[in-house]
């Protein structure tokens, strides 16, 4: 291999790692396990477990069907995106973790939207 093919293959390795870490960063957050989405995806938990690792080039069609599931654009994904750096909220997500909580923090959350609701809208609840 030539010095530019060595460095290129470095930097290759380097954002696959780097789509990796935001591919399992946005799978976390949503709470989803690697067999959920692989069997969205229909390939093996294992080959799931490699793009995470940055050992498997992802292809373009599970990109586009990861961004979907994920609710995020391809760009934020290969990095082309910077704007999009930090996942947005999303209710789902907090419906998940609202969930774990007990009953007495649930009524404390929802006091406490009520009370941001209220805020942002420039009223009283």
């Amino acid at each position: 291999m030539t010095q530019l093919s060595l460095g290129q293959a470095a930097d290759d390795e380097a954002e696959r790692r780097r789509l990796g870490d935001r591919l399992r960063e946005a799978r976390k957050y949503l709470g989803l396990k690697q067999d959920e989405v692989a069997t969205y995806l229909k390939i093996p938990r294992t080959a799931l477990t490699d793009i995470e690792s940055g050992q498997r080039r992802v292809e373009a069609i599970e990109l586009t069907r990861l961004a979907k599931l994920y609710r995020q654009s391809v760009a934020y994904f290969t990095g082309e995106d910077e704007a999009s750096a930090s996942l947005p909220v999303d209710v789902a997500h907090l419906a998940r973790r609202v969930a774990d909580l007990s009953t007495e923090d649930r009524a404390e959350l929802s006091r406490f939207a009520e009370y941001l609701l209220a805020r942002s809208s420039g009223g009283a609840a």
